[in-house]
């Protein structure tokens, strides 16, 4: 009895993974603008694709005017796509043509530890279950959308592992942005360094696939706020 029990709970799981894969679309083009204090800052173009339960995300931000002489920022992640979505086994982040300044993360999810190449050196840290990095968080809620009032997630940034938390602040919020007007899930920065480097995300509806429409970041510097102008799915 025990050994069915096993069995039809292995075979639940897999038919949750392959109705989260089959949500989310094989291909996806997101493009946004963003502003930092009104200015505008840059224009980010991000691609989703999977395949044979396998993911890869690109995300590339080209600043405008004083801000390109920062060169261009690159963001990889790729991974498998699971029972609890997107699970990412490997992370780079990369800023101009300064090579020390990129970051690299490789996900040992067996070994429950975290490799980070920062600068050259090794850092390592231990893996929590549904890690996530910068470039799949967002893309992670395709796949699961907030259910309850808050939540906690890890996610890595490629130098440390952080854990970000998040409040519902409200749902079925009216945004409209370049892209349309969508009913959101508005979520806010819950850590306890929130005044300090806070973030807040307005959710879309199914029709963008719930992935963020409108994104604020707060920091010493002022504001910025990226919004959704395209999105192309396959």
């Amino acid at each position: 009895m025990q050994h069915v029990l096993a069995k039809l709970v292995v075979i639940g799981f897999l038919l949750v993974a392959q109705s989260l894969a089959l949500a989310a679309p094989k291909s996806l083009t997101v493009t946004y603008e963003a502003t930092r204090n009104g200015q505008p800052f840059a224009n980010i173009t991000e691609t989703f694709t999977q395949q044979d339960g396998k993911y890869r995300i690109e995300s590339e931000t080209r600043g405008i005017g004083v801000y390109a002489l920062f060169g261009v920022r690159r963001l990889l992640s790729e991974g498998e796509v699971g029972p609890s979505g997107l699970k990412p086994l490997h992370f780079e982040l990369h800023q101009g043509a300064e090579a020390k300044r990129s970051l690299f993360a490789d996900f040992d999810w067996p070994g429950n530890q975290l490799n980070m190449k920062v600068k050259g050196k090794l850092v390592t840290a231990e893996l929590k279950p549904g890690a996530q990095d910068i470039a799949s968080l967002v893309y992670q809620f395709m796949f699961v959308q907030p259910k309850g009032e808050s939540f906690k997630l890890p996610v890595t940034t490629g130098k440390r592992l952080k854990r970000y938390e998040y409040r519902v602040a409200g749902r079925n919020e009216p945004v409209t942005v370049p892209a349309g007007s969508y009913k959101t899930v508005h979520l806010q920065d819950a850590a306890e360094n929130a005044d300090e480097d806070s973030k807040e995300l307005w959710l879309g509806d199914a029709s963008v696939y719930f992935l963020p429409v409108k994104l604020v970041t707060r920091d010493d510097k002022g504001d910025i706020e990226q919004v959704l102008t395209g999105l192309h799915a396959e």
